[in-house]
């Protein structure tokens, strides 16, 4: 399928890279030191969500706070981790067939575990949407908005990249055209306007009025 764009925005965790072992790592360690249970663990949605969303479904208010910055930092120190962060298929190719003004990052990550995982992998977006950067988190459309306006493209003329039912939604509430990989869940899981294995099933090449993308899948 070939898709017209003139800007691609990616999700990070499960789309660009893999930091799947260093969450587990660390959300384990976080429930146990804030004394949460492995049921109610178990019933709150990790994956593309903020940190302050999920500590908010868990502790009292006054809690979380502390609770944010503590994930924060056992995350970030884990970045080096064994398996902490690594490449997904077709990433650094992909990302290097396009100008940097044509693509950015969206995260639902702090800027500051954002970029020490991105680092890690040797990616410098020109362009980083992070949880500190907006009011509401994915499936809200606003990061993705945010980022539109920041490249200066039509939210219409932007492609998502995400592979998380909750950035999918975002991405869909943001007008965008949507491509889901199915890195982190199910086909089944995924509503999208393409669904693709990984990047590795998709190639760009950057056009006169901007983007062509090509997806194999």
């Amino acid at each position: 399928m070939k898709i017209q764009a003139e800007a691609l925005l990616f999700d990070n965790d499960g789309t660009l890279l893999s930091s799947m072992e260093s969450v587990i790592r660390c959300w384990t360690r976080w429930a146990q030191e804030y004394g949460i249970t492995a049921e109610e663990f178990a019933r709150v949605e990790l994956h593309g969500r903020p940190a302050a969303e999920i500590a908010a479904d868990l502790l009292p208010a006054d809690v979380v706070p502390g609770a944010v910055a503590r994930i924060e930092q056992l995350e970030v120190e884990d970045v080096s981790g064994p398996g902490g962060v690594v490449l997904l298929p077709g990433t650094a190719q992909l990302l290097a067939s396009l100008p940097a003004d044509r693509w950015a990052v969206v995260t639902s990550a702090t800027r500051r575990l954002a970029e020490a995982r991105l680092e890690r992998v040797g990616i410098t977006p020109k362009t980083l949407i992070a949880a500190d950067d907006i009011t509401r988190g994915k499936p809200d459309p606003e990061p993705f908005l945010l980022a539109a306006r920041r490249l200066g493209v039509d939210p219409a003329h932007c492609v998502v990249f995400e592979d998380a039912p909750a950035g999918l939604q975002a991405g869909r509430a943001a007008g965008m055209t949507t491509v889901a990989l199915a890195t982190t869940h199910l086909r089944s899981e995924l509503t999208a306007d393409v669904v693709v294995t990984d990047l590795s099933a998709v190639s760009a090449r950057a056009t006169e009025h901007g983007v062509e993308i090509v997806t194999a899948d």
